[in-house]
């Protein structure tokens, strides 16, 4: 068994130990729809974990309909909340439609953040890394050719369902394809969380220094930047390319591609229509991803092995704790001072 496996399995173990915890002397849920300040929105249960540990959720809300694997919503005594949507824009659509339109919680005055890992452009961030979201771009919704068989000159096969080639902006009759997060909440949480103390890792530190950009080789930041989505696990450098043409294409060459994840679109259309029936209100949404691999190999390497051996590179570890450590300092802010929070983001 490798040591990434190894490390796999560890961190795997304490993330079900810590989605299990509490016990029979935890206080009982409150009667009536449960006031929530701050929901955590994790997609796996790695990534829940450091949350669940640090903020002590051990109020456990079962909902039905959630995902089989994680069924409960985890709550403080603060008001603060965590659900865990499982892998895929399926899955995340479907716990988060359930959850919105529960009785068993009132999220009308309730602060949203998706913390998730991703995978990073070395051309704007490292392993480890974290970057706060302004544009929410849909990766998957296109036209398709086999690069062996697109037209001369096209840099990929992948174009706006449409139009007539990768250079041209579909007319987004998906209605999907792009999202802006609401700018004075951004601004707030790039504020809060500028001078965190990010970790890393020596696998990380090693792996990285095998590229050749100042933006991979430096340690973890704190970034601001765009995530795109799809659930088709890319790599390689014309795919890379192709997240950043068309985050640039569809965002007017205002957003700026760096990480890659599977659900954050799917997530924001629920809530967005949730906001329309009264439920909720999607403009306190944050999103927050960090760098767990590259979406590229560096030179030499194949974009094969850069795949297939994503999890040998380091940046898991350092990423999960990293979205805790950049991500709380907003979820404190908001518990400490709900008076004024509660009823929109303070100047």
């Amino acid at each position: 068994m490798t040591r990434a496996a190894i490390r796999a399995l560890t961190v795997a173990a304490l993330a079900l130990t810590l989605l299990g915890c509490g016990g029979d002397d935890d206080p009982p849920p409150p009667a009536g729809p449960r006031s929530v300040k701050a929901l955590v929105i994790a997609m796996f249960a790695p990534e829940a974990s450091t949350w669940i540990e640090k903020l002590k959720l051990t109020q456990k809300l079962k909902v039905p309909g959630l995902s089989p694997d994680y069924p409960e919503v985890l709550c403080n005594s603060d008001d603060v909340c965590l659900v865990t949507t499982g892998m895929g824009h399926a899955n995340a659509a479907a716990t988060l439609t359930v959850l919105a339109y529960s009785k068993l919680f009132d999220l009308t005055k309730s602060y949203f953040l998706i913390a998730g890992i991703a995978g990073i452009d070395p051309n704007q961030g490292t392993l480890g890394s974290v970057a706060w979201a302004r544009y929410l771009v849909d990766y998957g919704i296109a036209w398709e050719l086999d690069a062996r068989e697109m037209p001369e000159g096209w840099k990929y096969g992948y174009f706006g369902i449409n139009t007539k080639g990768p250079d041209e902006k579909p007319p987004l009759d998906y209605r999907t394809e792009v999202f802006q997060l609401d700018e004075a909440l951004l601004k707030k949480a790039v504020e809060l969380s500028s001078d965190v103390e990010l970790t890393d890792s020596e696998a990380a530190q090693a792996f990285r220094a095998n590229y050749p950009q100042e933006a991979a080789s430096s340690a973890p930041s704190v970034l601001q930047c765009d995530t795109v989505a799809s659930d088709t696990w890319f790599a390689g450098t014309a795919l890379g390319e192709r997240a950043t043409d068309w985050t640039a294409l569809l965002t007017d060459g205002k957003g700026l591609y760096c990480t890659t994840q599977q659900e954050d679109n799917a997530s924001y259309e629920v809530l967005k229509r949730a906001t329309v029936a009264k439920k909720l209100d999607v403009k306190r949404l944050a999103v927050l991803r960090a760098g767990a691999d590259f979406d590229r190999p560096y030179p030499g390497q194949s974009s094969s092995d850069n795949l297939v051996n994503y999890a040998e590179q380091g940046g898991f570890v350092p990423a999960i704790t990293n979205l805790y450590v950049a991500g709380s300092p907003l979820i404190a802010a908001i518990v400490k001072d709900w008076t004024t929070w509660k009823d929109g983001v303070p100047e």
